[in-house]
């Protein structure tokens, strides 16, 4: 029978991976504590780094249906638990292993999906959500002010031809037939 505590700590864990975005596993061997209070910064608010046991770790994931830490549960490690953009914790991560190389990224699983080391550092060389969403947002407005200007232009050209129309009319010159415009029938809405 488990242990009261063990099993409280299992069901913690299941509730982690369930509610997160993604999760990044990682080897902290030789970080002191003052290291890992400023890796815990470093990530902000919206990601969760913990030391975990691995053998909890292993139930509470197959649990939460998370098999990308098969096989990677060895050693002194700890997860990040990303409830917010995983681009940003995926970068601070990469920059916080990149000053303390003690810090060792084993994997990671986003969105039920399993990331190797690689994947993780190429997430980390994504621009944020919103930055990516500021630049999807740009281009609609720039697609749709091409549109409208496409649309508007045979108006304008119109209003043109029938303001020199209308100088050479008042100037007395007769209209020549080529110059002759018809108007365009529009269809009626019904």
């Amino acid at each position: 029978m488990a242990r009261p505590d063990k099993a409280a700590a299992v069901a913690e864990l299941t509730e982690d991976f369930r509610s997160s975005n993604a999760a990044v596993l990682t080897e902290y061997r030789g970080l002191t504590v003052a290291q890992m209070k400023e890796l815990r910064r470093s990530l902000g608010t919206s990601t969760y780094y913990a030391v975990v046991k691995n053998t909890l770790t292993r139930i509470a994931a197959r649990d939460a249906g998370v098999t990308a830490f098969d096989g990677m549960l060895i050693g002194p490690s700890a997860i990040a638990f990303v409830k917010g953009d995983p681009v940003e914790a995926a970068k601070g991560l990469r920059d916080f292993a990149k000053v303390h190389p003690m810090l060792v990224i084993k994997g990671g699983v986003l969105d039920g999906k399993p990331l190797s080391p690689d994947e993780i550092k190429k997430l980390a060389d994504l621009e944020s959500r919103e930055v990516l969403l500021a630049k999807l947002a740009g281009g609609m407005k720039a697609s749709l002010s091409k549109a409208a200007a496409t649309f508007q232009a045979p108006i304008t050209q119109m209003a043109r031809l029938a303001a020199a129309l209308q100088e050479k009319k008042a100037a007395g010159a007769p209209a020549a037939e080529s110059e002759t415009v018809e108007t365009p029938e529009v269809p009626a809405e019904g």
